[in-house]
Order: C-alpha cells, then sequence, then structure tokens
C-alpha cells in the first residue's frame, strides 16, 4: 500500500511535511521519501525504514532540508518520490497505486523512444518511474496525467511538485482518496484526513475520482473535473484506515463500531467475553460488545514499541513471526473462558490458526472467530494490498479448489461460493472452521458491512468479497 502528504506554503513547509507524512506510517514499513523545492531547487531524501520508524530516519534530513513546496511518502515497495528531468522541466513525483499491465506500458513507452528504466533490486520496473515515463509522453502535465489515468489497468493517484505548485490526482475511479486541508498560510494534500488536524489545518474539501488540482499555498484550482463514478476501496474502513480518518465523510472508528453491531445481531453465540484482535479488529469488538451486552475483554496486548505490522514484510515467515512476536497474552483473561475474538479478516489463516491454538494451550474453553468482512474470494486487482502473486494464496480458494478438485474454478462456481445463502458458502466456511481448529466461524456479510459503511453500495468497490467491479 501506501500513502502521502504534500505541503504548498509561503513559509518554509518542512516541519508540516515531516509529520504529515509521518502520520501516515501504518500505511507501509518499507520505505520513506521527502523532496522539497525551495531557494537552491530541488532537494530529496529517501530512507529504508524497515528496522527504523520515519521519525527516526528522516531526523537529520528534517534539519537540513528547506522549501516552501514539498511532497512526502510512506511506501511499502519502491524508492520514492522520485525527480524526474523532463521537457516538462524538473519535477518531483510520488504514487500510490496499483499497475497491472507494466509490460504492456513499457513495450509501448520503448516504442516511443524512451531508451531505458532503471531496474529495482528485485529486478522490477519503479511503478512511479514508468508513471512518470507515461506522462511525459504529453505535451503538458495535465494531459500527461490524464493519459495515465487512461493508459494504467489498476489504479494510480499520486503528487507530482513542480516548481510553481503541487498537481494532485486521485485515481480516475477513486479507490484511493486524496483530501485537502487549508491554514492562513499554507495549503496541504493528504491520504489520511487526520494527518494535518494537529498542523492547525482545517478540512479544505475531498478530491473526486479522477479529479486534477494543482495546490498553492492560496489553495487548490481543479484542473481536470471528477468523474461520475467511483469505487473507493472498501477494506481502507474494515483494515487500512487509521480510527481518526474518515472517507467520504465516514469515520473509520465509527464504522467498524457499527460493523460489530451488525455482526452481533445476527449471532446467537454464547461466550463469556468479546475481544477483538489488535489493532483493526478491536473496534469492531466494541461494536459486538455494546449491542450484545457480553463483556469486553483485552486478553492479548499488543507491543507496539519495536515491532513492525505483521503483514508489511516480503518474507511469509517473517510476518507470521512478528504477528506472534508482539501479540502478549494475559492469562488470566484466558483461562477457562468461552471466547469470541474479532478480527478484522481472514487472509491465509496461518496467524490466527496459530493465535487460536496458543488460547487453547492457555486454557480457553472456547474460540470463536468473526472475521468483519466476507471471505476473502478474489485476490485484489486495483490496491497493493499484499504481496501475494496467486489467489491461491487465499485460504478460501485453497479450500474451494479442494472441494471442486481443481485449481481452476469457473467464476459463476465462486459466486455461489461468495453467496452467504448458499449451500457451497456453508461448505466452504465449515472447511475453514475444521483447518483452523475455531470452535465456531461465522462471517460477516457484504450487505451488512456494506450498510454499515453508509454510502450507496454503487460507490464501494468489493472486488476481494464479490469479485464485482
Amino acid at each position: 500500500m501506501g500513502g502521502f502528504f504534500g505541503v504548498a506554503s509561503k513559509n518554509d513547509c518542512i516541519f508540516d511535511l515531516f509529520f504529515g507524512t509521518d502520520y501516515h506510517s501504518h500505511l507501509g514499513t518499507r520505505r520513506g521519501g521527502m523532496a522539497v523545492y525551495g531557494e537552491k531547487g530541488f532537494d530529496r531524501a529517501i530512507h529504508n525504514i524497515e528496522n527504523a520508524p520515519f521519525r527516526t530516519k528522516f531526523d537529520k534530513d528534517m534539519r537540513q532540508m528547506k522549501g516552501h513546496l514539498g511532497i512526502g511518502c510512506i511506501s511499502d515497495y519502491e524508492p520514492q518520490p522520485l525527480i524526474i528531468r523532463s521537457h516538462h522541466g524538473t519535477y518531483a513525483i510520488t504514487t500510490v497505486g496499483k499497475i497491472n499491465n507494466t509490460d504492456e506500458i513499457t513495450d509501448l513507452i520503448y516504442q516511443k523512444g524512451n531508451t531505458h528504466f532503471l531496474e529495482m533490486s528485485g529486478g522490477d520496473i519503479n511503478p512511479t518511474e514508468l508513471v512518470a515515463a507515461i506522462i511525459n509522453q504529453k505535451e503538458n502535465l495535465i494531459d500527461g496525467i490524464r493519459y495515465a489515468q487512461e493508459l494504467i489497468d489498476g489504479s494510480m493517484t499520486l503528487l507530482l511538485m513542480t516548481p510553481k505548485g503541487i498537481y494532485a490526482a486521485r485515481d480516475r475511479m477513486g479507490r484511493t482518496p486524496v483530501v485537502l486541508g487549508k491554514k492562513e498560510d499554507a495549503c496541504c494534500i493528504t491520504f489520511e484526513s487526520y494527518a494535518y488536524l494537529n498542523l492547525r489545518y482545517e478540512n479544505y474539501r475531498e478530491l473526486g475520482p479522477g479529479e486534477i488540482v494543482v495546490v498553492t499555498p492560496d489553495g487548490a484550482a481543479t484542473l481536470s473535473a471528477p468523474g461520475k463514478e467511483m469505487k473507493i476501496c472498501t477494506f481502507l474502513w474494515v483494515y487500512y484506515g487509521y480510527p481518526s480518518s474518515s472517507y467520504e465523510g465516514v469515520n473509520v472508528e465509527q464504522m467498524r463500531y457499527n460493523c460489530g453491531e451488525k455482526m452481533a445481531q445476527r449471532d446467537d453465540a454464547q461466550p463469556d467475553t468479546v475481544a477483538g484482535i489488535p489493532d483493526s479488529g478491536t473496534a469492531h469488538a466494541v461494536g459486538y460488545a455494546n449491542q450484545s451486552g457480553i463483556p469486553f475483554s483485552r486478553p492479548f496486548v499488543k507491543y507496539t514499541p519495536t515491532w513492525p505490522r505483521s503483514f508489511m514484510p516480503t518474507v511469509q515467515g517473517k510476518r507470521d513471526l512478528i504477528a506472534k512476536m508482539k501479540l502478549i497474552p494475559i492469562h488470566q483473561l484466558i483461562k477457562d473462558k468461552r471466547l469470541l475474538l474479532i478480527d478484522d479478516s481472514i487472509v491465509r489463516g496461518t496467524q490466527l490458526r496459530e493465535t487460536t491454538e496458543f488460547l487453547y494451550q492457555s486454557g480457553a474453553k472456547e474460540v470463536h472467530i468473526r472475521p468483519a468482512c466476507p471471505p476473502l474470494i478474489y485476490g485484489c486487482k486495483y490496491l497493493n494490498f499484499s504481496r501475494s502473486t496467486s489467489d491461491m494464496d487465499l485460504i478460501t480458494r485453497r479450500v474451494i479448489s479442494r472441494l471442486e478438485k481443481t485449481t481452476n474454478v469457473p467464476d459463476d462456481v465462486l459466486q455461489e461460493y461468495a453467496d452467504p445463502n448458499s449451500e457451497k458458502y456453508r461448505i466452504m466456511v465449515e472447511e475453514i472452521r475444521k483447518e483452523l481448529n475455531f470452535t465456531s466461524l461465522q462471517y460477516n456479510r457484504l450487505d451488512d458491512l456494506i450498510e454499515s459503511v453508509g454510502i450507496e453500495p454503487c460507490k464501494l468497490c468489493t472486488y476481494c468479497w464479490n469479485g464485482k467491479e
């Protein structure tokens, strides 16, 4: 995934840029970067933040960099922002999104005269560099950004900084957010809406799907009007978003309370206590406990000072180890208890199975699992939620393939497994329950999830659950 923050100020912007970018650290733990423009031109710093937080790595840069324009990012993959010299002049660029047709675009750029791309350590082309190459095919930046939005299969939201201001462009279908903040002498652009609140900015507005604006210290001017269709990622509320964030006016924490309440209304389990897998499962569990009247407890506490988020490392074994190490059990709240645990989702199932086994070993009588979203049946085509290369990484797809005795399950059959009222769905859930050794397993329903968000269903992307684009 990833996140960004940009500032256009009448004064030095580095303080706001540093802390605004740092507020996106929950969106990635691979690399961070900042680029500024000031009297001495462009300046940039990029650091690996896998083993140290953004603030630690960039503290020295913050004291040395100066500029009235700046963009920063937290990236879970490519090093960025990049500084590009082209016929448009020199600019800095950072992106959030996913490009599915990289090879096709690369060949097209070669045919039009581009001679080379720099390879990253894994041999891949830097997606942000590829986006810049697309933009440079056109005579002006606006046409270039529009061209990139049209050409890319997947999604692409970006910030592009020139000496005159910062261009902000939201993905064509609005799958990821872009929010503007304003104060007397500056304007900011952010992925997460809360990132500017403690920096004394006030809410300005959100960009619409595909909208392109140019931001200066005085505000933002629309250069390309927003489209009418939107498909913002619903998983942002379920898992990725920080509790204090809001997307399209809907707060993440409140949505998770709503979600837990809906789950409790459909459940007949009788546990002694309700708990959430920290962090994102906690708010769902609070909503469930409030609705059901079953006491909320924390049989696990998360040790956060030194452990990064478990899904971020690229090696699965490392992810599993970190997930296990950072959850500290409280045995007095586990022994002889019937526990109902809410997690944001079940992806591979490895971590949750180990957690459940540990609870049984610690004396738990029962472990009921309630994922806060429906079964993940389709790998995301639009955002880099993980580095999974196959749908078969999903426990649902492995179980479905086992039941259907083929890995090439037709979409009409997958649709049956996605239907919570079908027999195939019931069998799939039971197979997952047995494989992961839960006392019971009941997923949240998609209709309840959508109602918990509270915006028009046609504006939400639910592809990972039902395959509908």
